[in-house]
């Protein structure tokens, strides 16, 4: 039998054997006897009163089984979803929150809430049914920015949310004083604006109820399943061990399956009602309608320098754009995340921020890749080179200057990062990048007709998640084990990873380990997927549930072995008695203790102190059309610090991702709203571009990796920090391009349209 994949070996994904050949099981491939389908009757208006519902003619259609309105809700008891968090997860006072109706009551508040539920036997017989639908609305005034929702007189998105703000507070250290007496001080608003998330597979679920045991169980795409389950089960006010969440594959997330929908609840009430199992499955469009948006963040920074360029303190007063509710955890990003990691890998004595959050009359966001962290490291990265051009410093040398060298550091909020080689990593990076060869680059792209500009950004994350994480380790009768988790897998290769980690550790053959996860009755709890806490929290795990199985070994092995217990080693997936040739390999000493009643199966759950801080430098440029505005990614190379890598191959490929997905954002990807109306400008891929793969060069991508001191493997999450490097390091390079102009205040996205017009206003 071949050696086992151990950390820091590449072995191919297991789990691509199956996709590639079409053999996923999504939920479009799943089968259920006496399938029905829902489709939602949603609101054309941002904001509206709900005069009437007539459903009278929908009921009449043929194959319709049930066409459900707030008032079924209501008689049956079902609860209003409310947030993840739902007060400052800093300071415990309560956000001011309204619970998001199940099916709108009354009033709607962004294009795209569900008024009505249309349940019938076949998928086209439901969406006609629900054109029958008729809802009477009065159209309201609606507000779609932050600056709309703090206007004096804004309409309100809800009475229970007095001025549309849902938290509005100080954290760190006041500057005044800092900024008074500095020698030079550079102020830059920073946006940092919308996007859709668009995942491969929507967003949808097939919900079933068993009246024999009065169980529900709803077949989901996501990449939570605990938690979501238990808020699921909270909307059906039923108890959680009621309701079981299953996830088949899951064919990408990004943020948006993180966290509870009210259409989890509503599915599995209908299959209640309709006696069968009822699916739905979202539409692109309502992908850009319904799924949780990213980022919406607006910022005015100010950074104050010494002399020499030393940085004194950094200042941020900022506004997130919540949507019509408080969702999932998008208001704790602003106690949290967001102020977490102010200031970069940069030390910075002082930090003083404000932070508000307001409703507005569109989809509610969410958390993407990089959620609060993104934010932080555009507002110091874009402030720096801001920084450089207007005091007249050198980009490079003014990071090099500020760059945290002594780790841990504990910056000016009173977070601790553990590990890290900045100043390492940040020249390996622009070594990779050639930046000397750069001014005979800019000068070739200027002959052809482009500006050419530069741009690099340090990033960092913490990564983590849920803080509680558990493993169950099963030794079978047939020779196979059984790696169960409570994390979820959404495309990162963990079918791979998670065995070789337990492999490493017990020296078994990766074949015979076999991953399960996705289905809350295999396990007691779960994190889930966010925030790349996978392989740090279910790792960790594994390692420390592998102990255990040593030690439970040790006795059964010393008995087998007629040996004492301290004379028993472990090694190279045998117990060795000490100073001999005897051994006996861990799974038929695991057969033996079956056979004992004493197994080797082993549960392990535990909670974490810290987090894992993933690290790095991105360089780019870009070149950009002085006649169409139309910018190019012409060169990326990054240097990433992801800890001990458990697959380099899999690293690179989520990093990959990450970078992509960051570029998008930078370069083509936003999300528009009328600001007269409330309507949705971008409601499908006709008006919404994503990254194509010939909108990216060839990633240079090295790692510089320091041994994460938080968890045993020492790894760090690798699925996010592209997408916070790549972000800025674009808008730093289109600003330095377009400076060849003159001055120009520069934010995303690099659409032709917005670069054709900033070349136009500088002349």
């Amino acid at each position: 039998m071949s050696p086992p994949a151990v950390i820091g070996d590449a072995p191919k994904r297991r789990e691509d054997a199956r996709f590639v050949v079409g053999q996923g099981a999504y939920l479009d491939d799943l089968s259920f006897d006496g399938l029905t389908h829902a489709v939602f009757v949603r609101s054309p208006h941002p904001h509206a009163t709900i005069e009437r519902i007539d459903i009278a003619a929908a009921l009449a259609a043929p194959h319709v089984l049930a066409v459900l309105t707030a008032a079924d809700v209501d008689a049956d008891g079902l609860v209003a979803l409310r947030p993840t968090v739902d007060a400052n997860v800093q300071t415990g006072e309560p956000f001011a929150v309204l619970a998001q109706p199940l099916l709108a009551r009354g009033k709607v508040r962004f294009v795209g809430e569900a008024v009505a539920m249309v349940v019938a036997a076949g998928k086209h017989a439901a969406a006609d049914a629900a054109e029958l639908v008729r809802v009477d609305y009065t159209a309201l005034p609606a507000v779609a920015t932050p600056e709309a929702a703090r206007a004096e007189a804004a309409p309100l998105v809800a009475e229970e949310v007095p001025g549309n703000l849902v938290l509005d507070w100080r954290a760190g250290t006041r500057a005044d004083a800092i900024f008074e007496q500095a020698a030079h001080r550079v102020a830059l608003q920073v946006d940092n604006h919308r996007y859709v998330t668009s995942p491969m597979e929507p967003r949808g679920g097939v919900g079933v109820y068993d009246p024999t045991d009065r169980r529900y169980t709803l077949h989901v795409s996501s990449q939570s399943l605990h938690t979501n389950r238990d808020t699921c089960a909270k909307m059906l006010n039923v108890p959680a061990d009621r309701v079981r969440f299953v996830a088949h594959d899951v064919g990408g997330g990004f943020g948006a399956k993180n966290f509870p929908y009210v259409e989890h609840a509503l599915l599995l009430w209908a299959a209640r009602r309709v006696g069968r199992p009822v699916k739905w499955i979202a539409s692109r469009t309502e992908v850009f309608l319904t799924d949780h948006q990213a980022r919406d963040h607006r910022a005015k920074a100010e950074l104050a320098l010494d002399a020499d360029g030393g940085f004194l303190a950094l200042r941020v007063e900022s506004v997130a754009n919540l949507g019509a509710y408080v969702a999932g955890g998008n208001a704790g990003v602003q106690t949290n995340q967001y102020i977490h990691l102010q200031g970069g890998v940069y030390d910075i004595p002082c930090v003083d921020l404000r932070i508000a959050a307001v409703l507005t009359h569109t989809t509610p966001t969410g958390v993407t890749r990089g959620p609060g962290f993104g934010e932080a490291v555009n507002i110091i990265e874009r402030l720096i080179d801001a920084a450089a051009r207007q005091c007249g410093f050198d980009r490079a040398a003014l990071r090099r200057r500020n760059l945290v060298r002594a780790m841990p550091m504990t910056n000016a909020m009173g977070f601790t990062v553990d590990s890290g080689a900045f100043l390492e990593t940040f020249d390996q990076a622009l070594l990779a990048a050639d930046l000397p060869g750069f001014p005979e680059r800019r000068r070739d792209s200027l002959a052809r007709g482009f500006l050419r500009g530069l741009g690099f950004a340090c990033h960092i994350k913490g990564t983590g998640g849920l803080p509680q994480e558990n493993v169950d380790i099963r030794f079978e009768a047939d020779g196979s084990v059984s790696l169960i988790t409570g994390t979820q897998t959404i495309g990162q290769g963990h079918e791979t990873t998670f065995p070789q980690i337990l492999a490493d550790r017990l020296g078994l053959p990766n074949a015979v380990i076999h991953l399960r996860q996705g289905d809350t009755d295999l396990i007691p709890m779960g994190g889930g997927h966010g925030s790349s806490r996978a392989t740090y929290m279910g790792g960790t795990a594994i390692f420390r549930a592998s102990e255990t199985i040593v030690q439970k070994g040790t006795r059964v092995a010393a008995r087998m072995l007629e040996a004492a217990e301290a004379d028993i080693a472990f090694h190279d997936g045998a117990f060795h008695v000490v100073g001999t040739d005897r051994s006996v390999a861990i799974l038929t000493v695991a057969a033996a203790a079956r056979e004992a009643g004493e197994p080797l199966d082993t549960y392990h759950h535990w909670t974490r102190e810290a987090m894992t801080f993933p690290n790095g430098t991105h360089v780019v440029e870009v070149e950009i059309d002085r006649e169409t505005g139309q910018t190019r990614l012409v060169r990326h190379s990054a240097v990433d610090d992801y800890g001990v890598l458990v697959n380099p191959m899999v690293a690179l490929g989520q990093a990959h991702g990450a970078m992509a997905q960051g570029a998008g954002q930078a370069l083509v990807e936003q999300t528009v709203y009328d600001p007269d109306s409330g309507q949705p400008v971008t409601g499908s891929f006709m008006d919404y571009a994503l990254t194509r793969a010939d909108d990216v060069p060839s990633f240079t991508l090295a790692f510089n990796p320091t041994t994460c001191t938080t968890n045993p493997l020492g790894v760090k999450g690798c699925g996010e920090a592209g997408a916070v490097g790549m972000f800025p390091a674009i808008g730093n390079a289109v600003a330095d391009a377009l400076a060849q102009l003159g001055p120009i205040a520069w934010n995303g996205p690099a659409t032709p349209q917005a670069v054709w017009r900033a070349m136009r206003q500088a002349g």
